[in-house]
């Protein structure tokens, strides 16, 4: 691949990934400690280690916690004077034999529901209650929430996935509503959703049977797409949905 620019957003970038111990959390964050722009690499997970270079801290998060998430950002707000990125990149589709992504409306349920909004709507709406005031207010700055295609209304014509289908669309309305009220704070800064395509981790393992070769990433891969195309948007794309490719993605 071409060697990844970060240019617009400048440099000594301070950064968040929420997520970082998954797949695609932690992809991003070996790519984006690699890269000469970053500073300082914040990696938040429920589970971590000890820091693999200089300028890497990893911090306890819970993202069904709101106290979890807010103490995680008082701490990074007391480390650093402004954020730059904030990368969330978390998700559930399925869960043991307790949540399957449904085939039929026989098969949904409250708890699965419940489980699927907690994670992938409310989780990330409160991580932007407290993450979005660190943002850098006088010029380009992040806030990129990983999603699916599945979540675009206009582009479900399948069916099927109804709690995962349902969460993401939310999550689509949820970004657009906190994008405008971040432009009226900095007209320059971003939110969006990132969509990364079927990347080879657990969460789609179990439905690659159909996917080409040539579609099938590498969660570094993967990682290098999502941040190319975060380094390419401008503030007429605040609010939207982009798939890997930077295709905008309809809600």
């Amino acid at each position: 691949m071409d060697r990844l620019e970060l240019g617009s957003l400048g440099m000594e970038l301070n950064v968040v990934v929420i997520g970082a111990s998954g797949g695609i959390g932690s992809a991003i964050t070996d790519v984006l400690g690699r890269h000469q722009a970053i500073s300082n690499v914040f990696e938040l997970s429920r589970t971590g280690a000890a820091p693999k270079a200089a300028g890497r801290t990893w911090i306890y998060l819970d993202l069904e916690n709101e106290r979890s998430i807010g103490k995680a950002a008082h701490v990074i707000g007391k480390s650093v004077e402004v954020l730059d990125i904030v990368v969330v990149a978390t998700g559930v589709l399925h869960q043991d034999n307790f949540l399957q992504p449904e085939k039929s409306w026989q098969s949904l349920s409250s708890s699965a529901m419940e489980t699927s909004f907690r994670v992938n709507t409310t989780g990330p709406a409160l991580i932007a209650k407290h993450f979005l005031p660190l943002l850098a207010k006088d010029r380009k700055s992040a806030f990129a929430v990983l999603s699916a295609r599945v979540g675009s209304i206009q582009d479900n014509r399948l069916g099927g996935w109804y709690a995962y289908r349902a969460s993401k669309a939310a999550l689509n309305m949820m970004i657009k509503t906190l994008s405008i009220e971040l432009a009226r704070r900095n007209p320059v800064a971003l939110c969006v959703e990132l969509h990364p395509g079927t990347v080879d981790t657990a969460l789609s393992r179990p439905f690659q049977s159909g996917v080409p070769k040539d579609k099938l990433f590498s969660p570094e891969r993967s990682a290098q797409y999502l941040l190319r195309v975060l380094n390419g948007l401008t503030p007429a794309d605040s609010g939207g949905v982009f798939a890997w490719d930077g295709q905008r993605i309809p809600n």
